[in-house]
């Protein structure tokens, strides 16, 4: 049996909803598997298993050595940023003086013209004129200042002598902030935490596969889990154990250390530049097909 005449037509002058199929036309949804999540136990800046975990009041955990290098890194640029904006400041400051200074020499000069504007200029006795002429204010001589403006004037249609729009440098924020969430943060407010090993699935003690276990409920700690800390002890616990025992009791159930509802922070799993948790765990781009040429420009999805 012969197939539909429809999907086998390609010489419409537009494509069909076929056709736009199997182009990829459209949002193409994928899911990320598991190479695409973040580890609980990563960090958020080098990805890699954490060394001397620190961790700020938002959940996100970071290795002392790439926060330190981060904070550093971010105080370093702020002061270039200072001194460019002090330097701009500066250069405006010594531009508007001159412009002050010019505008006062241009109303010297405009007074000057209009009481001796009629008065020729001789430069010897023999009464011979001068060969710039009369200077008043019906001269239509070129100064050498105009002369230097046109003979250095850029020419706006070509494009390598096109004048550039100076680029104005603004005031920068005087605060680090945290690389993953994007809030203020300070070194003063970050924290270390302690994660309880699991020894007995370990088969080796120089083993680089380490577990973790939740010191109340000894349940293995996963990606699957829900995590919390305690900012005043640094002890980590699955978010169950510690709704159910610290928030009731007050007090860590590792060190019997005292601590308030604030002191509970629940940690960030996942979620970094090309990764996702939650519910977000689907990749979305969308195929617009250019205008008689075939080809397909991918940009990511609108958010709806």
């Amino acid at each position: 049996m012969p197939q539909r005449h429809s999907k086998n037509n390609n010489d419409l002058a537009f494509f069909t909803y076929d056709e736009k199929r199997k182009l990829g036309y459209g949002t193409q949804k994928e899911r990320l598997g598991k190479d695409s999540i973040k580890p609980f136990d990563a960090c958020c800046l080098c990805l890699k298993p954490f060394v001397d975990p620190l961790c700020c009041h938002k959940g996100h955990v970071f290795c002392k050595e790439c926060i330190l290098r981060c904070l550093l890194s971010q105080k370093k640029d702020i002061q270039r940023r200072l001194a460019a904006h002090a330097a701009q400041q500066k250069k405006e400051k010594e531009e508007e003086e001159e412009k002050l200074m010019i505008q006062k020499a241009r109303e010297i000069d405009a007074f000057d013209q209009q009481n001796h504007g009629a008065v020729p200029h001789y430069t010897d006795r023999s009464q011979s004129q001068d060969k710039s002429g009369f200077h008043g204010a019906n001269s239509v001589k070129t100064t050498t200042y105009e002369e230097e403006a046109l003979r250095t004037m850029k020419a706006f249609w070509l494009p390598s002598a096109t004048p550039d729009a100076p680029a104005k440098v603004e005031a920068p924020p005087t605060s680090t902030v945290c690389p993953e969430g994007k809030e203020k943060l300070k070194l003063k407010s970050l924290f270390p935490i302690h994660f309880t090993e699991d020894t007995t699935a370990r088969k080796k003690p120089s083993s680089l596969d380490r577990s973790y276990i939740c010191p109340s409920c000894k349940v293995t700690l996963t990606n699957t889990l829900s995590l919390s800390t305690l900012s005043s002890c640094g002890h980590v616990f699955c978010k169950k154990c510690a709704e159910k025992f610290i928030v009731a009791d007050k007090v860590c159930l590792v060190c019997d250390k005292p601590c308030k509802s604030r002191d509970l922070v629940n940690i960030e799993k996942g979620g970094t530049g090309f990764s996702g948790h939650g519910d977000h765990l689907e990749a979305t781009d969308f195929k617009h097909l250019g205008s008689g040429s075939g080809l397909g420009l991918v940009r990511p999805a609108a958010k709806t």
